[in-house]
């Protein structure tokens, strides 16, 4: 969020081989052709050198981050790779400055891996490198390819801040293939094929660091794994597992305001919390309560941003499309300082909370349970035996508002219902999710049929929400002396868009309870 503006961001692909000899001519001829061009020039030789940060017990390494002061090549500074999938990452990149201690930003940027313990110089690696760049058919860049000689020391707390050599140099050789321009993963694939056939294979280790410090870095704990065979328990420790996992992930995104960085984090909170609250006879309540209360904390938090992020988009483009004669005013410019204002305060609400102690212990308490999951004596049974009630009772929770929804007549008493529903419905969604593994196919039709239930609702809510804000903005045009017809035009359509998901809600749920039906063992 507020770290993101000053930060360059490069997405880089890239793959590693082992090397002994640095690659001839008759090689790269063979790399050349494989990326569709003619042979490259010859290569460029680059010395570089970088200090790798990290904390004592190398919690960055461990969450599969590194950040470095490199000198040397076009893009010396301060680095920090977060991961972005297979074979990528997103290199965020800062000046190297006077400083020689890591900018703010990007120490910001890792809170969630090194929860403000102290950065050190971890690895000093040098490399002497020789880069070839491909190219297509067309003279497009495609791909570079590099050898790089590589001598690296690990290194320890010294006397005074400095630092200490810990260990003789290590020495190896490896071949980068990275993306490049026009390059698109059908190229690295092609390259890869090359280099397999002349006896280069792929790295063990993903990165040079994790080479360096392989020694210090614990193996990690496993991981539980959900299948049908599984207890109750180790399904849901599963999910709570990749919840976990997908908070970590994205803190970086929401400091940087991505635009699905505040969702998938606010969604993984409400995932996790659901599972705690759903499957609550398979967990000490002792244990889990106080985590219900931080997640929802959490995501309130966080929840102001998205839901401008999305009213925005929605009333944007509905003003966008008013005909001439019904925007009258500066409706757009209006509508444009309306959100500009709400989003940098909700922005800012965000920000500060991951900035927060309270965040780091809800992480660290995450941690712990999932270290020493607080197991009942339900969560030792098959989940296909236990799993099936607890979706069952989501299942009546949602009903229940439904039926409530229908006893009221048209308007703010059925809105408020249908979003109780709606909720219900999430944690339904999110029961049937945890239980797919187990449960198979007919689990994860439930919740295909849920998410067609969830759209419905969630239209409704995004009308009853956008009807607010139309209002507040037809207010503001009045005080200032302009005009809010366009907005109050907005605002019965949006009425009426609600009125004609309602009658769609009873279809989607009559769905909802089929698919439960044919739930093992179950009925509703």
């Amino acid at each position: 969020m507020g770290t993101g503006n000053a930060l360059m961001i490069v997405r880089e692909t890239e793959r590693k081989y082992e090397s002994v000899e640095p690659p001839g001519a008759e090689l790269i001829a063979a790399l050349a052709a494989a990326a569709g061009g003619p042979g490259p020039a010859a290569p460029t030789r680059i010395d570089l050198s970088a200090t790798y940060w990290d904390t004592a017990d190398l919690r960055l390494l461990r969450s599969r981050l590194t950040l470095r002061r490199r000198v040397g090549g076009a893009d010396a500074g301060w680095h920090l790779k977060l991961p972005a999938g297979a074979d990528s990452r997103e290199e965020v990149r800062r000046p190297l400055g006077r400083n020689r201690k890591p900018p703010a930003p990007l120490v910001a940027l890792s809170r969630a891996a090194h929860r403000d313990a102290p950065l050190q110089p971890v690895a000093e690696i040098d490399a002497v490198r020789q880069e070839w760049t491909l190219t297509d058919a067309q003279g497009e860049t495609v791909a570079t390819v590099t050898d790089d000689r590589v001598t690296a020391r690990t290194l320890g707390a010294g006397s005074a801040g400095g630092t200490t050599v810990d260990t003789e140099p290590l020495e190896w050789a490896e071949i980068e293939v990275e993306l490049a321009g026009a390059g698109t993963p059908e190229v690295l694939d092609r390259i890869e094929d090359v280099l397999l056939r002349a006896g280069v294979h792929r790295s063990a280790a993903p990165s040079k660091l994790s080479r360096v410090l392989a020694e210090r870095v614990p193996p990690a704990p496993p991981r539980p794994v959900a299948g049908p065979d599984a207890t109750a328990g180790q399904v849901l420790l599963a999910y709570v597992a990749e919840q976990a996992e997908t908070i970590r992930a994205t803190d970086p995104q929401v400091r940087r305001d991505t635009p699905e960085g505040v969702h998938d984090m606010r969604v993984a909170c409400r995932r996790m919390r659901s599972s705690f609250q759903s499957f609550r006879p398979l967990l000490d309540r002792g244990r889990t309560d106080d985590l219900v209360v931080e997640l929802r904390w959490l995501a309130g938090e966080l929840g102001g941003a998205r839901d401008l992020e999305v009213q925005e988009a929605r009333i944007v483009a509905d003003v966008a499309a008013l005909p001439p004669e019904l925007a009258l005013g500066p409706v757009a410019a209006q509508t444009t300082r309306f959100f500009a204002t709400r989003r940098a305060s909700a922005t800012a609400t965000a920000t500060a909370a991951l900035d927060s102690d309270r965040y780091l212990a809800l992480l660290d308490a995450l941690d712990e349970l999932l270290a020493d999951p607080p197991l009942t004596d339900d969560a030792a049974r098959p989940a296909v035996e236990v799993l099936p009630g607890l979706i069952g009772t989501a299942v009546r929770r949602a009903r229940k508002h439904l039926r409530t929804a229908h006893a009221h007549p048209p308007g703010h008493e059925r809105d408020l219902e249908l979003h109780e529903m709606r909720k219900a419905g999430k944690r339904l969604r999110y029961a049937a999710e945890v239980s797919a593994p187990a449960l198979g196919k007919t689990a994860k039709r439930l919740v295909d049929a849920v998410k067609e239930l969830q759209e419905l609702l969630g239209e409704h809510q995004d009308s009853y929400v956008a009807r607010g804000l139309l209002r507040e903005l037809g207010a503001v045009a009045a005080i200032e002396g302009g005009n809010g017809f366009a907005f109050g035009w907005l605002l019965r359509d949006e009425q009426a868009r609600a009125e004609g998901v309602e009658a769609d809600v009873d279809v989607a749920w009559k769905k909802v309870r089929r698919r439960a039906r044919a739930l093992p063992a179950h009925s509703t």
